[in-house]
């Protein structure tokens, strides 16, 4: 393991504590964005759908209750996925043509802070704990980072090389005991224990594995490998295959639904979604979304739930749109229009908007 230090980083930056002590909106100091509710700015009060535009370099923002995209900023060099802060001010932005993760503002997309994560990073994957604390693979390192308070307003990096090609997505158990990737380059997915000096530890799981999604028991990990037209369910711990079944062609992404019942794939060549049971681990129905006809002009990428499992949101990368899908129905409710290649997606429910 390395540990690395930074110094403070603009006068602004990530709001690692989900619940900071409230002060005017003007004084923003150290590593901890102080925001009042009550001086708030104003803006859409409903669920917000957030989209990295990896071919515009921008994020927009979209308000889910019109449809309509109400924002779009310059953002970094290609980015993909974003996670949202825990107290829904802040999405953070892995900036795959660099080096960085950057932090903005939800409301008016002001950039907040840039984290470098050092040479030939090429962060892809992330996610921001409820504790603050933001991990993100460094895919041209072979590793992932974790980004923290050092204690002192300071953000303090430590990397935990995965010795693998390619590690592009990840998830991270909610106590922060373990991290998981998905190693496309070398057709793996590996285990870090974040607690302790154990080693990582590899399996090789289909062709391509890259989809990647934790139960939310933590009792089952799942993986789709996009090159041999599957998906597996791996223990977490020994990360033993269980079980493997086939999906649609190419599931480039894999996503478990919040009520821990079912899980769908993103099949890009077909242009639909797959479910799968978990109980069973078998597909139990297919959904169109553009179907195979339009596979190549829509081209679809990732997947996000919705809080209420209801909607899945999938992110048409050519066609620069996000289909709204109805879960229950399978129906294409709409489609909404994005910047320049939308990839990787956050979402902000009405109920987390400003919420303390």
């Amino acid at each position: 393991m390395i540990g690395l230090r930074t110094g403070l980083i603009g006068a602004a930056a990530l709001a690692i504590s989900a619940c900071a002590p409230v002060e005017s909106e003007a004084e923003r100091s150290g590593w901890t964005v102080y925001v009042p509710l009550s001086e708030a700015k104003s803006g859409p009060t409903g669920e917000l759908l957030f989209v990295a535009n990896k071919r515009g370099n921008t994020l927009s923002k979209i308000d889910l209750a019109t449809g309509k995209e109400v924002l779009r900023k310059d953002s970094c060099t290609n980015p993909h996925e974003l996670a949202m802060s825990p107290n829904g001010r802040f999405v953070a932005l892995a900036c795959y043509g660099g080096t960085t993760v950057d932090v903005f503002d939800v409301d008016d997309l002001s950039r907040v802070t840039s984290v470098d994560l050092g040479e030939n990073a090429r962060p892809h994957g992330i996610m921001w704990m409820e504790s603050g604390v933001i991990y993100a693979t460094a895919e041209g390192r072979q590793s992932i980072f974790r980004i923290a308070d050092d204690g002192e307003g300071n953000p303090a990096l430590t990397e935990y090389p995965t010795g693998k090609q390619g590690s592009h997505m990840l998830v991270v158990a909610p106590d922060e005991s373990a991290a998981w990737t998905t190693d496309l380059g070398s057709k793996t997915v590996t285990r870090i224990d974040l607690t302790g000096d154990a080693p990582p530890l590899s399996v090789t799981v289909g062709e391509e594995p890259e989809g990647i999604s934790l139960a939310p028991d933590g009792k089952s990990l799942w993986v789709s490998a996009r090159g041999s037209n599957q998906a597996f369910e791996l223990d977490p711990v020994t990360m033993e295959v269980r079980r493997s079944l086939e999906t649609g062609r190419f599931p480039l992404r894999l996503s478990i639904r919040p009520q821990g019942d079912v899980a769908v794939t993103s099949d890009l060549r077909d242009g639909s979604l797959s479910v799968i049971d978990l109980k069973t681990a078998k597909v139990i129905r297919t959904i169109t979304v553009s179907g195979p006809e339009q596979a190549e002009e829509r081209f679809q990428v990732t997947i996000l739930w919705s809080d209420d499992g209801e909607r899945v949101y999938v992110a048409e990368t050519a066609s620069d749109t996000v289909a709204e899908v109805d879960y229950e129905s399978g129906k294409v409710l709409r489609r909404l229009p994005t910047g320049n290649g939308g990839d990787g997606m956050a979402i902000l429910g009405a109920t987390e908007f400003f919420s303390p």
